[in-house]
């Protein structure tokens, strides 16, 4: 009996040991659904913050616009904003913290890893690094917590926000503009981006060896990291000053120099960036200079832009839909094809951003033309909306990013020496490049465009998602906190200045000038790669020899028979085919193929002539060519009448 008593005993002892473990186990759960629902409650709050102040920011716009204030830029509106909601929340919410022990302490041979699994009284956790903390803030870990979730991952930029801002630029290029000014926009882009970096990384190893002297380095700072330094900021963003060019309707070419350099600058300071981060001297000085490592970054640099150029333009060919019945799938197939560009280049390890860019180019040239005519509406305002949303949201998150990010390292003596070193590198780029330039050049580009082009080198959303995307070391910490106020200093100081320093400048509108390159390409593309592509531009039975007529039936579609008068593409206005064209001034007819008149088609004693200003009346040339270049012409083409300066084009 005295047995059976002590095992029931012991029964109830362990029904009521497993009756609290449950117990324990239940609670446990409780406690880790209300945590997953205050994350999940947190992570709303952010998510609108955002929101907000790109509502905010649109307000103000409209504001701005309505006002017409011109001296405060859309991006820098949206950096204040950033700046003021990260005050708040960096200084305006309590810390409280229920973290009051000491933590406990480890060494470790290697770094930090990136997952931890612990076994707890034979439990298994796994738990991920969310960072470093500021040891003078480790007691506040509630408030780094807050902090750390409006901190987004850097990858977040690189694959959702930056594609859409990339592929607008491609796709919503003027390639008139652009295609004529090919050659000096290439020469800034490649040649006088190496050259601002290499000017900007040698400057700023000057300003880290000064620190070093007087005692301001506590890290290490090689060499190659000035040069990334160099490379990330040496990508220009003139948002600001393009948008006010288009509402002044400033110089054409001026823009196409501007905008074109920095599409193209982009991506290559991306690739620059790349090549330098792959540079490995072989032996034990790792950061020295070695040849063979040197001319190995320098095929890297070579064969990823080459690659990334590659990709983009093929999957820009042969994007090809055929679903003109469903504008909807239509648009939403486009799209997506395009993003996949981004995202293929950077899964085979080119760069997404040249890939997308260039796809961007190519789309528009040749799938524009074959999608339905709602389509072509849809796909302009889509990436369009998207491109004024991410820009802005990383301008806003810029102003957040100087309050919210907690391992900032401000160095006067560094921050100080990057603002001289990038204003001596753009000029460095800008200034000896535009002499040699003008040499070939029959338009020169005059002493103020290239004062201009120098205030205009504005830094923003690449340099930025650039150095955020590594802030792991001392170096890159430092590098970070100041491209964060070079962008903030550039786009309001310079942005706001743009309309008087126009003025000052007395930039107006000026003769334009076709490259030779171009002219071969537009010949080639219009007459061959178009039909074939598209269903736009001359049938090939027209264009090919008569040899080639099976041939050129064969690839030639139905449409491009149909379409032969109307060609859909915005550059048809640079082809010019007799009785397309008429310009009426006064009495005077002048016609694409010289014929006009006086008050009438066969008014005698009229005066005659040709597009190309050659004369074929007895009016004076020069006395008419005077008037048509100070007085708005009339032009009759196709039925519509549009109201334009005449402009000579080579």
């Amino acid at each position: 009996q005295g047995q059976a008593t002590m095992l029931s005993a012991l029964i109830i002892l362990l029904n009521t040991i497993r009756g609290m473990k449950a117990e324990d186990d239940g609670m446990e759960e409780l406690a880790t659904e209300k945590e997953a629902e205050e994350s999940h409650r947190q992570d709303s709050v952010n998510l609108l913050t955002f929101i907000l102040l790109l509502t905010l920011t649109i307000l103000t716009i409209w504001l701005f616009k309505h006002r017409r204030v011109r001296f405060l830029h859309e991006t820098g509106l949206a950096m204040i904003y950033g700046l003021l909601v990260g005050v708040i929340l960096r200084y305006g919410i309590p810390a409280t913290s229920y973290h009051n022990k000491t933590p406990p302490s480890c060494s470790l041979k290697e770094g930090p890893v990136s997952t931890l699994l612990l076994n707890v009284s034979g439990k298994f956790f796994e738990y991920t690094l969310k960072g470093e903390i500021n040891s003078r803030e480790i007691h506040n870990v509630e408030q780094n917590d807050m902090l750390r979730k409006v901190t987004f991952d850097p990858e977040v930029f690189f694959n959702i926000l930056l594609p859409p801002i990339i592929f607008h630029a491609g796709y919503s290029l003027k390639k008139r503009h652009f295609f004529r000014n090919l050659g000096s926009i290439i020469t800034y882009a490649f040649l006088g981006t190496a050259i601002s970096c290499f000017v900007i990384g040698n400057l700023m190893y000057g300003v880290v060896k000064l620190m070093q002297v007087v005692g301001q380095l506590t890290d290490k700072f090689y060499y190659t990291d000035c040069l990334f330094f160099g490379a990330i900021i040496s990508a220009t963003d003139p948002v600001t000053v393009l948008a006010i060019f288009n509402e002044l309707h400033a110089d054409v070419d001026l823009y196409a120099l501007l905008f074109g350099e920095s599409v193209m600058n982009d991506a290559v300071a991306i690739v620059l960036s790349s090549s330098i981060v792959a540079y490995q001297p072989s032996g034990a000085n790792t950061h020295m200079f070695d040849a063979s490592a040197f001319f190995k970054s320098v095929g890297v640099f070579l064969g990823i832009f080459s690659g990334s150029f590659a990709m983009g333009a093929v999957t820009g060919v042969v994007t090809f839909t055929k679903l003109h019945c469903f504008p909807l799938l239509e648009t939403a197939l486009f799209f997506l094809m395009s993003w996949s560009t981004f995202l293929l280049a950077e899964a085979c390890g080119f760069t997404g951003v040249v890939a997308v860019l260039f796809c961007g180019i190519t789309q528009a040239h040749y799938t524009y033309n074959n999608l339905s005519e709602e389509s072509t509406k849809r796909t302009k305002q889509l990436f369009e909306v998207l491109h004024f949303l991410a820009e802005n949201f990383i301008f806003s998150y810029m102003g957040l990013a100087l309050f919210t990010f907690q391992n900032h390292i401000f160095s006067p003596i560094f921050i100080v020496g990057a603002f001289i070193a990038i204003f001596i590198g753009r000029a460095s780029n800008i200034y000896p490049l535009s002499f040699l330039l003008n040499l070939g050049r029959r338009h020169k580009i005059k002493g103020n465009f290239q004062h201009m082009m120098m205030f205009a080198g504005l830094r923003g959303a690449m340099a930025f998602a650039l150095a955020i995307r590594d802030t792991a070391t001392y170096a890159r910490q430092m590098m970070f906190t100041t491209t964060l106020l070079i962008v903030f200093f550039t786009v309001w100081v310079f942005g706001g200045g743009t309309t008087p320093m126009l003025s000052w400048l007395h930039i107006s509108k000026t003769k334009q000038e076709s490259a030779w390159l171009f002219r071969l390409w537009y010949t080639f593309d219009h007459n061959y790669l178009k039909p074939i592509l598209t269903h736009s531009g001359p049938p090939l039975t027209t264009t090919l020899p008569s040899c080639c007529g099976p041939l050129a039936r064969c690839l030639t579609s139905p449409q491009a028979y149909e379409n032969h008068e109307q060609l859909r593409d915005h550059d048809s206005d640079l082809i010019l085919n007799d009785g397309d064209l008429t310009l009426t001034y006064g009495d005077t007819a002048i016609t694409a193929n010289g014929a006009s008149g006086g008050s009438g088609a066969d008014a005698p004693g009229g005066s005659g002539w040709s597009v190309n200003g050659k004369r074929s009346g007895s009016t004076s040339e020069e006395a008419l060519e005077r008037e048509l270049d100070s007085r708005e012409q009339e032009l009759l083409s196709r039925g519509t009448r549009l109201v334009f300066p005449i402009e000579d084009h080579v």
